[in-house]
């Protein structure tokens, strides 16, 4: 692969491609108010999640 090529040339460590899939360890409070709001938005958890964090991310 001429990307990992130029890296080993370089010196520079590839950056390491993201599958996309997160676990992360909440509290059970906190699991049950972003599944109300998930809800109340009308929206899944996953998608209320990705675009709450989205927000975040982009937020000025």
């Amino acid at each position: 692969d001429h990307y990992l090529d130029t890296c080993a040339e370089l010196g520079e460590k590839p950056n390491k491609p993201y599958s996309g899939k997160l676990t992360l360890r909440i509290s059970p409070s906190i699991h049950a108010a972003i599944a109300t709001a998930a809800e109340t938005s009308g929206k899944s958890l996953n998608k209320w999640i990705t675009d709450t964090l989205d927000q975040v991310i982009h937020a000025d």
